[in-house]
This record gives structure tokens, C-alpha cells and sequence, in this order.
């Protein structure tokens, strides 16, 4: 949850949820309270307190650390949220979930499409990740310019929407951008992030050595890695199917907006536990050991509609994330006991996972595209953002701001700016 404010008005860019599992007591021991909890959003209590001055919500992707916590805070909020096609299907469909149906304005805003909510000038710059339709935004005001990234990386072979483009993330640096507000997740990785195309070979090799049934654990919103498997599944004379609620709602959005490819069919997961165990390629929940999901009620054998035997394989295309290695490492365990093979993305000789965020070339090279004034990391614990700040001194960016969250930030006192601003160009360009 980012917020920015500019005279007397904030504006909100993603309201998500932490990607948290209950069985890690580690990952929840700073939490207050004495519950374990399955959801973790932000505290909302400074702009709950100001929702008369929050303009509006806007919500760069369809991820659930950006959009999830919608659901749960909207209430306090109520104000429109904004956001492109297949994010907003997304959304709704959660919404739906929780009762809120169309109580919510969500208004679609089309890639590159510049608007006002109210006092901020906001623009859609498309960008590559991991799903369909990521977008990363420019923020003009009278006091300066904002280039917010959101999750990004450079990535030419995306398998979803085209590749990157640097060209309008180079004209940006004529366009006086007063701070670069970036994401830092992978900023202590060195040279550049791998394309998510590249975990093609390396997911068809697993499937085609394998005997028996295939179960690979991935990301439920990674469009790109379900349509790189379903099209493995065809190549291999395997049935694709998918176990788990949030898998299924993701590809029925991808459908509903154009996003999936039509020959790429899909099995109802009841159909799969009838197949030949040589005919199945599935992708389930889980991956982050998740009590509740797909893989460890496979675990156990207790899934309704599929059971594994002795020799199946499960393929894990994702990493760990910190705090979730007890619950991750007690699934393998689990599967192990069962005789059934496991794959890893540390163990694979070839990628079967990709990230979705830069690394730190391509840190450098966008900080020397935008030339920000200043340099502020986000997206990550204490160590990322430090790293990210040493990218953007090695690229030439003057100052850096790293905190604590909740922290707030003054980039500009706003009446010396507004004089400087006109001198410097940096008044808001014509307005759409």
C-alpha cells in the first residue's frame, strides 16, 4: 500500500495482502496479538483517518500482495479504484467472493491512457512481469513527478502481453522526474532476472523424463507459467487440468479477457483422478506449503478429485519465500514418505522458475533510462532496499530515501517547488 500526497488529496497505489502461511510461527512472531493469522495487509488507520481527502485507489496488477487486502479495507476507503481490464476481472471476482459484488466502482483504464484523480495526473506505462496487463505509472503534480515501477522486470519473451520496450521508460528522463519510487525485491541478485520464456525447457524436459501422474506447484496468478505448462500438456499428450479454487479463477479471467490461448484446453480437475496416471499434467495450490491447499491435502492424500501414488512426480516451479521453509520442507517431507518424486527449482539442472523482478543491471540500466532526482526503494525487507539505493548511486541519482514502513517521505517542500517547477518544467504536461 503506497500513498502519495499532494494538495490536501492522497492517492493510493495497491491495497495487498502478505503472502503468509499460518504454519510458520516465525513468519507471524512480531505480529501483535496472540491469534496466528492467515492475512496480513497494511495498517490503514493514517488514511481511514483522511478518506474524505483520498482521491482514489489504483492497482497496478492482479497480484495478491497489490490487490488482495481490497476485499477486507475498501469500507474504509470508499473511494474508486482504478485499474486495467483483466487486473479489474480479478478483482471482481474476489469481490464477489466477499459479498461486495458491485459495490465498487471500478473504473477500466486502458494501457498508456493518462487521466486525472484530482489533483494527480496518472499514467499507465505498460511494463513486463509475471501476468497479464503489469503496468508501471508516472504521477504528475504541480509540485514534481513521480515514476512509480511497481513489479517489474526486463523481459523479451514474456509469454503474456508484448516484450519490454525501454523506449518510454528513455523519454522519461526528459520529463523531469523528481522521484523513482522502485521495486527491490531481487536487488541483491546480481547481471539480470532470467525471461520467464526460458523455463519452457526446462519444465518440458521434468515432464518428459517422468512416469506417472505430473503435479507441478506454482504461483495460482502466474498466467505465464500455466500457459507455458498447458501447452507442455499438449506437447506431451497429457491432459492439463487445475487443483485449487484461486488457480481456476485465474485462468477463468484470463479466458473472460482475451488472455489465454483458445487451444489450449482445460480438463475439470473431476475428470483427472480417472485418467491414466501417463495422461495427467496438473498444476496445484500450495507451493508455499499452505495448510489448506492443493498439494498438501495431496500430501496427505485427502484431495477429492486426484491421489498420487508411489513414483508420480511433483515439480515445485517457484522458490521459497523467507519465512515459509519449515512448512515447504515438512510437504516435501511428506511426499518423500509417500515415494513420490519431487523436483525443485534448486535441484532442476534447467529453470523451471523465473522471477518477476529486476535484478540489478537492470536496476542500473532504468535508473540511467528515468534520472530521477531521487531514488526510492521499495518492495522489500532492509537488505533490498539498501541495495537497491547502492543501484541507483552507482547510475548517478543524486539521493536515496530507505525507511521503515509507515515511514513518510516530504520529497519537496510544495509552495518552494510549485516557483521552482515552472522554471524547471516540471508543471504537469498537457493534460488528457
Amino acid at each position: 500500500m503506497n500513498l502519495y500526497g499532494h494538495a490536501g488529496q492522497w492517492l493510493m497505489l495497491d491495497c495487498g495482502i502478505t503472502f503468509n502461511s499460518p504454519l510458520c510461527p516465525e513468519a507471524q512472531a512480531h505480529l501483535p496479538g496472540q491469534h496466528k493469522h492467515d492475512v496480513v495487509a497494511a495498517d490503514p488507520k493514517f488514511i481511514s483517518q483522511r478518506k474524505e481527502d483520498l482521491a482514489g485507489i489504483v492497482i497496478t496488477h492482479a497480484h495478491e500482495d497489490h490487490l488482495g487486502a481490497l476485499p477486507y479495507l475498501w469500507r474504509r476507503f470508499k473511494c474508486p479504484v482504478y485499474t486495467t481490464k483483466y487486473t479489474a476481472e480479478i478483482l471482481r471476482r474476489k469481490l464477489a467472493r466477499g459479498g461486495l459484488g458491485d459495490n465498487i466502482p471500478i473504473i477500466e483504464i486502458d494501457s498508456g491512457q493518462r487521466i486525472d484523480i484530482g489533483p494527480f495526473n496518472v499514467e499507465w506505462l505498460p511494463i513486463t512481469h509475471s501476468l497479464p496487463e503489469a503496468h508501471a505509472f508516472v504521477i504528475r503534480t504541480e509540485a514534481g513527478n513521480v515514476f512509480h515501477t511497481a513489479d517489474w522486470k526486463i523481459d523479451l519473451a514474456p509469454v503474456t502481453d508484448n516484450p519490454f520496450n525501454a523506449q518510454p521508460f528513455k523519454l522519461l528522463s526528459k520529463q523531469n522526474i523528481l522521484a523513482m519510487v522502485c521495486d527491490s525485491t531481487n536487488a541483491t541478485r546480481a547481471g539480470y532476472s532470467v525471461s520467464e520464456q526460458a523455463c519452457y525447457q526446462g519444465l518440458k524436459q521434468a515432464v518428459e523424463g517422468a512416469t506417472g501422474r505430473v503435479v507441478v506447484g506454482c504461483f495460482s496468478s502466474n498466467i505465464a507459467r500455466l500457459i507455458i505448462l498447458a501447452r507442455i500438456a499438449k506437447e506431451t499428450g497429457r491432459y492439463f487440468s487445475l487443483l485449487g479454487r484461486s488457480l481456476q479463477n485465474t485462468v477463468g479471467a484470463a479466458k473472460a479477457t482475451g488472455h489465454w490461448p483458445d487451444d489450449l484446453p482445460v480438463l475439470d480437475a473431476f475428470n483427472t483422478g480417472y485418467l491414466l496416471p501417463e495422461e495427467v499434467l496438473a498444476v496445484a495450490t500450495g507451493s508455499q506449503g499452505e495448510p489448506r491447499a492443493a498439494l498438501n491435502q495431496l500430501a496427505k492424500d485427502t484431495y477429492r478429485d486426484v491421489s498420487l501414488d508411489e513414483g508420480d512426480w511433483v515439480v515445485f516451479s517457484s522458490i521459497v519465500i523467507p519465512g515459509n521453509e519449515k512448512p515447504i520442507e515438512n510437504l516435501l517431507k511428506a511426499f518423500k514418505v509417500r515415494k513420490i518424486h519431487t523436483l525443485t527449482s534448486e535441484d532442476s539442472p534447467l529453470p523451471i522458475h523465473a522471477s518477476g523482478h529486476p535484478c540489478q543491471e537492470e536496476l542500473k540500466q532504468m535508473y540511467n533510462w528515468v534520472r530521477p532526482d531521487i531514488a526510492v526503494p521499495t518492495h522489500g525487507e532492509a537488505q533490498h532496499l539498501k541495495a537497491n539505493a547502492e543501484m541507483a548511486s552507482q547510475s548517478h541519482v543524486p539521493q536515496s530515501l530507505t525507511g521503515l514502513n509507515g515511514d513518510l517521505f516530504k520529497l519537496a517542500p510544495e509552495v518552494k517547488l510549485v516557483k521552482q517547477a515552472v522554471k524547471a518544467g516540471r508543471v504537469p504536461l498537457q493534460q488528457n
